[in-house]
């Protein structure tokens, strides 16, 4: 049966989707960009400052659905410049120090609020 996971610490979808959907042990979180879910405001002073509140906003997700960063098996990081990969990758590294998820990094040419970052994921509860 499918649960659907919307939490006030998280962004509110900009879209028709859901912010995660659990299906159970596993769940699939939506593209996550860096809007502060407390005052619905961009983050977006560095790619630094974005990738950190991408990340808060799926550690939000995965605590609604009793799971922990651990759990994220797979990882979907879209980029509008590749050359902040390098950058990114460092802050993204400090949520990750063992046994990191698979993952691909691609670049695109626009996201949704012109943001800088969207990452997407699944996690599975063993």
């Amino acid at each position: 049966m499918k649960k659907v996971i919307q939490i006030p610490y998280a962004p509110k979808p900009i879209g028709p989707y859901s912010q995660a959907i659990l299906i159970q042990n596993t769940l699939y979180i939506s593209g996550q960009i860096p809007i502060n879910p407390k005052n619905g405001h961009l983050v977006n002073n560095s790619i630094q400052e974005s990738t950190h509140q991408v990340m808060k906003n799926i550690l939000a997700l995965l605590s609604e659905a009793n799971m922990k960063i651990e759990h994220i098996v797979k990882c979907s990081i879209f980029l509008k410049n590749m050359e902040t990969f390098s950058e990114v990758n460092k802050v993204y590294s400090e949520y990750f120090k063992e046994l990191p998820p698979a993952r691909e990094t691609i670049e695109v040419s626009k996201l949704p609020l012109d943001v800088d970052i969207e990452i997407s994921c699944i996690a599975i509860q063993h």
